[in-house]
This record gives C-alpha cells, sequence and structure tokens, in this order.
C-alpha cells in the first residue's frame, strides 16, 4: 500500500484545494457551506494523515510532517468551535482556524509547485539548501498575502452572523 500514499494525498490535496476555495468564497451558514466544509474537512484529514506516512524526501519524520500535525490542529481548532457553537466567540475561531487552515495549504502547495520548477531538490543526498530556502520563502509570501485577505475580510464575513 505504501505506493499508493502519493496519488491518494495528491488527491486529496486536490479536493481540499477546490473544497476549501468554494467554502471561502461562497455564501456562509448554508447547508451547501456545511456540506462542502466536511468535503474539505475530510480531505484535509486524509492529506495529512498521508502526508505523516511519507518519508521519501528525508528518510525520517521533518520539517513537513511537524507541519502536517499542526496543519491537523488548526483543522481540529476550527471544527470544534463551530460544531460546539461555544464559547461565544466560536464564530471567530471557526473563520480565523479555518481561512488559515487553507492558507497553509495554499503555503504546501505553492512550495510543492516551486521546490519543483525550481528543481532545487537532490537526487541522492535528499533535499539541498536550496530546497528548503525556496520553500521556506514561497510559503512566507502566501502566509503574508494570505493573512491579509483573511484579516481583510473578516468583518464583512463574519458581519451577518453577529448578534
Amino acid at each position: 500500500m505504501p505506493h499508493l500514499l502519493g496519488p491518494v494525498h495528491f488527491a486529496a490535496a486536490l479536493v481540499a484545494l477546490a473544497g476549501g476555495a468554494l467554502v471561502l468564497w461562497r455564501r456562509k451558514g448554508t447547508a451547501a457551506h456545511r456540506r462542502l466544509g466536511w468535503t474539505y474537512v475530510v480531505a484535509m484529514l486524509v492529506l495529512n494523515v498521508t502526508a505523516l506516512l511519507i518519508y521519501r524526501l528525508t528518510g525520517r519524520f521533518g520539517p513537513f510532517h511537524v507541519a502536517a500535525l499542526i496543519s491537523l490542529a488548526t483543522l481540529v481548532a476550527g471544527i470544534v468551535p463551530a460544531w460546539r457553537r461555544r464559547p461565544a466567540n466560536w464564530l471567530d475561531r471557526h473563520y480565523f482556524f479555518m481561512a488559515y487552515s487553507y492558507v497553509g495549504l495554499l503555503a504546501a502547495a505553492v512550495a510543492e509547485t516551486a521546490s519543483r520548477v525550481a528543481v532545487v531538490q537532490e537526487v541522492a543526498g535528499g533535499p539541498s539548501p536550496a530546497f528548503w530556502i525556496t520553500v521556506a520563502v514561497v510559503s512566507a509570501m502566501v502566509f503574508v498575502v494570505g493573512s491579509r485577505v483573511v484579516k481583510g475580510r473578516a468583518e464583512r464575513t463574519m458581519r451577518p452572523f453577529r448578534r
């Protein structure tokens, strides 16, 4: 089954990217929002679990495994308040954690693409310093832009749901 990890991971990433985009850009609080949201959550769970099982890059637990754990924590931190409708600021927690979960997914996708396009990974000796620099720089760029978008849309997105 290890030969299926990569394809399953990739498929889950595509579903999460598409589903997450739809959730973020469509109207909130609807049945469609909840269905798409759960699709995103399941895809992210599959994506992160498979990420934790992939060791081909470095041969050991590494930074991408840590990122998968952070991603899982962010996902849970976004789901639980919406599910429980508690604490009092559950809406803010749901919005910010889920939005940053998607920003993290975008950062991973851009870093993966940039590192492959730049061909900065050594074949025999593992990732080169250029690989790690590329991943760090493009991830930081996505987080800077993503943070501006998330914060800029927060009030407009949550206003209809405030009491």
